[in-house]
């Protein structure tokens, strides 16, 4: 099977494992940055070319694209998936999962369990928004913001407001949420390949910091999750048509809480602290999923026939 990896760097931890899972089951697989793919568009013709040659016959693609090239990255993949490839997450799953303001509205939607959230754009309003969520500390994020950047602790109302305001001046969207005491620090990250939770990690915060994410410091450690919370990450993942997700969760006194479903979810951590092939669950549901396009026959010269006198 022909398998390609949108990914701008093929020596991430990630990349590679990927590949190394996907050549270990005899499948042909190759890494193709988004950005040097360019795309021909007309009706019954979608044609895409990578530094020069054609790019065409590939059974599936697995999205690998950064927050930063979303925009340019899913029209690749939307481009790839017009041309009859399998993808485990597709172009408009990757972005409404990308926009957090989205993705709660859609989760919230359905039922499942959320830190209180507020979000308004009039500074006129920044009082009452603040009041509608309840007294501080209070948790800013930006809607877009990745590995914990733009995600502020504010402490007290006069804090929260100051934040607000300076985000409000760079014209950033962002969100503002409750803060969850009762997780002391820590979230649960649960991979969801299809629809089962094949790996999941507890991520502490370190020292004099809030956020558990593992580019911040956090440190990792394996975690055995309730049914709940399994059934939880399933959810997520489901509702925002994801295949291969990664859902964070908050351990709280009402249950398991959604803080964010990650459609570009990094296997490193995840990987050495459960010890779970998580890349080789990824390459084995894909691959599950689609059938390899048959070569095209060539066809038989005709006959020469023979001349008859007379």
């Amino acid at each position: 099977m022909k398998l390609a990896i949108l990914s701008r760097n093929a020596k991430l931890y990630s990349t590679q494992r990927l590949v190394e899972a996907a050549r270990e089951r005899g499948h042909t697989v190759r890494v193709l940055d988004p950005l040097r793919c360019y795309m021909q568009i007309a009706p019954g013709q979608f044609l895409l070319r990578y530094k020069g040659k054609p790019l065409a016959g590939m059974d599936a693609v697995i999205p690998r694209i950064g927050a930063s090239v979303t925009f340019y990255g899913t029209a690749v993949l939307r481009q790839f998936e017009l041309m009859g490839a399998y993808t485990p997450n597709g172009s408009d799953a990757v972005l409404r999962a990308r926009d957090k303001l989205r993705c709660h509205q859609m989760l919230a939607g359905e039922g499942l369990g959320l830190p209180l959230t507020v979000f308004g754009d009039n500074p006129d309003d920044t009082s009452d928004l603040l009041g509608m969520l309840g007294k501080p500390p209070h948790v800013i994020k930006l809607n877009e913001g990745t590995q914990g950047t733009g995600v502020i602790l504010a402490e007290n109302a006069g804090a929260s407001r100051s934040v607000i305001e300076a985000f409000r001046g760079l014209y950033a969207n962002f969100l503002v949420q409750e803060f969850i005491a009762e997780a002391k620090g820590a979230d649960l990250r649960c991979f969801v390949v299809g629809d089962r939770v094949v790996a999941a990690m507890r991520r502490q915060a370190g020292e004099g910091e809030f956020r558990s994410n593992l580019h911040r410091g956090g440190k990792a450690s394996p975690v055995k999750l309730t049914a709940a919370e399994i059934e939880t990450a399933r959810r997520a993942a489901r509702v925002m048509g994801l295949g291969v997700a990664g859902v964070d969760l908050l351990r709280s006194k009402r249950g398991p809480l959604v803080l964010e479903v990650n459609s570009s979810p990094g296997l490193e951590g995840i990987e050495g602290a459960s010890g779970v092939d998580v890349a080789g669950e990824i390459i084995d549901f894909v691959t599950s999923r689609v059938r390899p396009k048959a070569p095209a026959r060539r066809r038989a010269p005709p006959r020469k026939r023979a001349l008859t006198k007379g």
